[in-house]
């Protein structure tokens, strides 16, 4: 076992284990994933142990990676500590970010990802995607993550969702209009689920409309009815009714990055949170 251990090495094993992927790792940290992968492989010669299992599209964490993670992040947090001690200047990003397009962890998801540059200050809005859309353009925000039907302005595409029409196992088909649970009037997925069922003939009600997603995902497992949702943010254990009940097929959204940030530090906090929505 070495006596000193390579930061990039740390830092890139960090990255692995937190996105599960090679990939996504050298997508956050802006390298390329054959370096990443040297990385880690040196840091795992130096400790002697083998620190993450390779599959075909997915690492996992071994025993010893487990016991070895705190400790890494311990350490790259004093190391960012060091470097940041004489900085006089805060540095602020501004971010919005639709619950469409994260479900309701958005405010975990940045906390987390702030701790790779705790003395960036992180502004976060949490808006429907044409509120956002419309705020960037007026400049008030330095990145949106949106989520987007059809064309629109420029931005970076992170993935694309399918989306169905989800509910509790338990929920079974009405006789009558469709209970319909979604996010408030201004949502434009609301607006494409009430289109879509208009459009098939199929009369619905709005069982409930959330002030948020945990609130629709909480309507969503009390059996209050179907919401259209991606799979990645459904309630654990909601399942798609939409070809039991009959539901018209919902489009397909993609998840777009706006950013105008200019700064080495916001762009590595881009960086980390486009690898974050990708790996979604």
């Amino acid at each position: 076992m070495s006596n000193t251990l390579d930061l990039d090495g740390v830092a890139a094993f960090l990255r692995a284990a937190e996105f599960s992927s090679f990939t996504r790792a050298a997508e956050a940290l802006g390298t390329a994933q054959s370096l990443v992968s040297t990385r880690i492989k040196k840091l795992e010669e130096a400790l002697g142990q083998l620190l993450l299992q390779r599959h075909p599209r997915l690492v996992r964490l071994t025993a010893e990676g487990e016991r070895f993670l705190p400790a890494a992040r311990d350490l790259m947090a004093a190391h960012e500590r060091a470097l940041t001690s004489f900085r006089q200047v805060q540095e602020r990003i501004t971010i919005g970010i639709s619950e469409q397009a994260v479900g309701a962890d958005a405010p975990a998801l940045l906390a987390r990802l702030a701790r790779h540059d705790p003395s960036l200050v992180i502004g976060l809005r949490i808006e429907p995607s044409a509120a956002l859309d419309t705020a960037f353009e007026r400049g008030e925000l330095d990145v949106a993550v949106i989520r987007r039907l059809g064309s629109g302005r420029t931005g970076e595409v992170l993935r694309r969702d399918a989306f169905g029409w989800f509910g509790a196992p338990s929920l079974t088909k009405p006789n009558g209009p469709v209970p319909l649970v979604s996010l408030m009037p201004e949502c434009r997925l609301r607006r494409h689920a009430m289109e879509a069922l208009d459009s098939a003939g199929l009369p619905w009600r709005e069982a409930f409309i959330g002030g948020g997603m945990a609130a629709v995902l909480a309507a969503v497992e009390g059996g209050l009815g179907v919401s259209p949702l991606a799979a990645r943010i459904a309630p654990r254990g909601a399942i798609d009714l939409g070809p039991d009940w009959g539901l018209p097929a919902l489009d397909t959204f993609e998840v777009v990055l706006r950013s105008n940030v200019a700064t080495p530090r916001a762009n590595a906090f881009v960086r980390e949170l486009a690898a974050a929505f990708r790996a979604g």
